[in-house]
């Protein structure tokens, strides 16, 4: 039994053991002589009493009943797999529909089959006169609370992150679980029963309907597209940033998975030290005749691969795997882990555009996103690292909090051997792609193959002229004056007239006055979606 069998085998008996439990508690509440009703009365009297007593609690729990209503659920659900739907989860937002519709629909019928009364109370803080097995808001929490897990843990790749959205996700769950008992509305036994409905639910969508996205190789339509050059034997080298990945033994399972299944018949796996950051690693993989490299970190590992292999002719597979991403972003590979190592094996080749930058205090380069000088440089100088561990890209977002009014500079802009013209600028960026982080499209004409740099320019006078630039650049407003210029060219020299932080695709350089680019069209291979 393939170990995906064994997977959904057990889905299966753990969501039948969900709804076993589920059947007992049921029949437990509809049996006359059962002991279960009596035992919901004494469990529930002293903590509706106690909210009773207690404006300020009776207060906080009625929030909690309306926050989790069944109206905020849905709207939840469907702004969820809205936007699952727009970042191309198509899989996942099926699933998540999928899910809490059956979740709203088996409470309904359910309520109606057992059809067991409210709790009774002398003096009741809310009459309602649904039935209550099972508990409603139990139900559609912990059903919401399945969903979110599930996602988490498909999408999201820290640890840290995923182990304090499960924790999150179970005390909200327990949280609705107490204002129903509290509120007097529903006894112990509905809130269980809710919760195992909702956990079958889950599991038995797990088993039935993978929310993860297909492979390309799994698609019945898609042909292998042929190589230029015929090979018996395809042989895949694997670069690896081991501080990204929190599993490298189960990552190097999965791409070795993968890569036997896409026709590859052997894999060689390098890994980056601070040392060389895939220099030396992308060289060994050229000259030992790899047909494809996949490059797997963040924007600086990616950089290092590129760079090397830039001109060979060996396409590079992008696996995001840092906080940016930016270059997966613009070229939509997914950030999702599998299915970005499903791309580099079997997406269709791309050539892009690399930039070769020089300047001051600082060694030949190339980028392949973008170059900045000024404020955007001072935001990756301003990221803690031990915040960006825990937190992710919510780090940039602090660092340009607190760099919003870094001090503008005067450059001068050379394009395609111009004369200089002169600017004041918080920021200049030189740009190969259009997008940063969260799609916030600042240079939208920009092209990763068009054989053209674009140069921004954005000088905010004062704390609150962020505002209209920000409304300026998320409209695509192609209009230039003193807050936001735009330029374009094949070559681009930018002299400021004292020293600024500078960076290269994320990574900080030496502050300088001078950088030169110079755009080099189509010099590099990558995978991308097909």
């Amino acid at each position: 039994m393939t170990e995906h069998a064994q997977l959904r085998t057990s889905r299966i008996l753990y969501a039948a053991g969900c709804f076993a439990l589920f059947a007992v508690l049921a029949v437990l509440v509809s049996t006359p002589w059962s002991p279960l009703p009596e035992l919901d009365t004494d469990f529930g009297q002293w903590p509706e009493s106690f909210t009773r007593d207690h404006a300020s609690v009776e207060a906080f729990w009625k929030a909690v009943s309306a926050a989790f209503g069944t109206l905020p659920l849905a709207v939840a659900t469907l702004v969820t797999a809205a936007l699952l739907a727009w970042k191309s989860y198509h899989r996942a937002a099926l699933w998540t529909l999928g899910v809490m519709g059956t979740v709203s629909l088996a409470t309904w019928l359910l309520k109606n089959l057992v059809g067991r009364e409210r709790p009774v109370w002398d003096e009741p803080i809310l009459a309602l006169s649904s039935y209550s097995f099972p508990s409603g808001h139990a139900t559609g929490t912990a059903g919401a609370a399945g969903v979110a897990i599930v996602l988490v843990h498909l999408l999201v790749r820290r640890g840290g992150v995923r182990r304090i959205a499960t924790l999150v996700a179970v005390g909200v769950t327990l949280l609705v679980c107490a204002d129903r008992v509290f509120l007097g509305v529903h006894n112990l036994s509905d809130v269980l029963a809710g919760c195992l409905l909702s956990a079958g639910i889950v599991l038995a969508w797990l088993a039935a309907f993978d929310p993860a996205p297909r492979m390309i190789h799994q698609g019945a339509a898609v042909t292998v597209l042929p190589d230029a050059v015929p090979v018996e034997k395809r042989r895949l080298a694997v670069i690896l940033n081991p501080v990204k990945v929190d599993d490298v033994g189960a990552f190097e399972a999965l791409v070795e998975s993968l890569a036997e299944g896409s026709g590859f018949s052997a894999v060689r796996w390098w890994q980056t030290t601070v040392e060389d950051t895939g220099y030396g690693m992308a060289h060994e993989a050229a000259v030992s005749g790899s047909d494809v490299v996949l490059a797997v970190g963040g924007d600086g590992t990616i950089r290092a691969v590129c760079e090397e292999l830039a001109g060979t002719g060996i396409p590079v597979g992008i696996v995001p795997a840092g906080t940016g991403n930016l270059l997966a972003r613009n070229l939509d590979i997914p950030l999702y882990l599998r299915s970005a190592v499903d791309v580099g094996l079997n997406g269709q080749d791309r050539a892009v555009d690399m930039v070769e930058v020089s300047g001051d205090k600082m060694e030949d380069a190339t980028f392949l996103v973008m170059a900045g000088m000024g404020f955007d440089a001072a935001i990756m100088e301003g990221v803690n690292e031990d915040i960006k561990a825990k937190v992710g890209w919510l780090a940039y977002v602090w660092s340009a909090l607190k760099s919003l009014m870094f001090p503008a500079i005067r450059v001068e802009v050379s394009v395609d051997g111009g004369e200089f013209t002169r600017h004041r600028a918080r920021t200049l960026v030189i740009g190969n792609v259009g997008q940063l982080q969260g799609g916030m499209p600042l240079i939208p004409d920009a092209a990763i193959d068009d054989g053209q740099l674009d140069v921004v320019l954005l000088y905010p006078r004062r704390f609150l002229s962020w505002v209209p630039l920000a409304a300026r650049v998320l409209t695509k407003s192609g209009r230039t004056d003193e807050l936001i210029t735009r330029m374009t060219g094949t070559e681009v020299v930018v002299r400021a007239s004292s020293d600024a932080p500078r960076q290269l695709d994320g990574d900080l350089i030496a502050a300088g006055k001078e950088l030169r680019a110079r755009c080099v069209h189509g010099r590099l291979l990558v995978r991308v979606p097909r």
